[in-house]
């Protein structure tokens, strides 16, 4: 779902969050506060961050507030960074809007070399907000919940003795679907389809489908394809021996004792990007990933 930047009364406020290991970040995150500033802007920045804008009128605030009475997060880095900001977008609400200083960038609605228009984008409400759905992620054990995460990617289920199979039960909506020994498996968002996901042999599903997905990870069975289900089912997998591990987005983990019960549904809050452009997300996967496309000659116009 897409909608309008919104208007915000008063002082306007943005948070701005750089990838504090590239120096080339570190740049374009003091960039884009300067500019910012200069419009009248007020700019948080995380408080462990603040180094990086040295010089500049810019207010440190704990990361699991940091959103809180902003009207956009700025994140400049790769996915990784991109997806720090947005743990401390969601829980307030905010759109993000990401600038490519990684490698694919897949969740990046912008690029270094536009920056200054970027900003000015952002100072003149030059922007769209899109809805992602999210997955909720509950952990059972002994019939007691023992962790709840969430994602915007995927959340993963993994081995962590790298010579011994996890031993896996699959779940559809309360009915069991298979059993396979193997890496783990992968629940992903349509977002994430085209990461872990992907690299694991699951399909590019279209961002603005509304679908859960599984795909399993180097599975020892006759039947351990990936499985696209409907956005208000219920995934589970239960661990029938041995340990593993839960993975959200690469970022968060937990340990997964035997017998664990990993249950993911549909998020109950959406991540909101914020959107520059209005190409169709064809072309995106086609810059992204450098598809051949020599030799299409588009639509024949129909003859009279």
């Amino acid at each position: 779902m897409s909608t309008s930047a919104a208007e915000h009364d008063g002082a306007r406020r943005v948070l701005v969050v750089p990838h504090v290991h590239r120096s080339g970040a570190r740049d374009a995150a003091a960039t884009t506060a300067r500019l910012l500033i200069e419009a009248g802007i007020e700019v948080s920045v995380p408080e462990g961050d603040v180094h990086v804008f040295e010089g500049l009128d810019v207010g440190g605030v704990p990361d699991v507030s940091a959103a809180d009475g902003t009207e956009l997060v700025v994140v400049l880095g790769g996915d990784g960074t991109i997806l720090r900001g947005t743990e401390m977008a969601r829980s307030a609400g905010v759109p993000l809007l990401g600038v490519n200083l990684g490698h694919v960038g897949f969740l990046a609605e912008a690029e270094p070399d536009a920056l200054p228009d970027t900003v000015q984008r952002v100072v003149d409400r030059q922007y769209t907000v899109e809805e992602r759905l999210t997955l909720d992620v509950t952990v059972r054990h002994d019939g007691e919940v023992v962790e709840r995460q969430w994602a915007l990617n995927e959340a993963s289920v993994e081995k962590t003795a790298r010579q011994k199979m996890l031993e896996l039960v699959v779940e559809v909506d309360g009915r069991p679907l298979s059993r396979w020994g193997g890496d783990g498996v992968v629940f992903a968002t349509p977002t994430g389809s085209t990461a872990y996901a992907f690299s694991a042999g699951g399909p590019v599903v279209w961002p603005d489908v509304e679908a859960l997905l599984l795909v399993p990870l180097s599975a020892h069975a006759l039947f351990a394809r990936p499985i696209l289900v409907s956005p208000s089912s219920m995934l589970a997998v239960d661990i029938v021996s041995r340990s593993g591990a839960l993975w959200c987005d690469g970022r968060r983990t937990f340990d997964l004792p035997p017998g664990a019960r990993i249950e993911v549904r549909r998020g109950s809050e959406p991540v909101r990007l914020a959107r520059l452009h209005s190409a169709p997300f064809t072309d995106r996967l086609v810059a992204k990933f450098a598809l051949p496309v020599t030799g299409w000659r588009g639509l024949t116009p129909e003859k009279d």
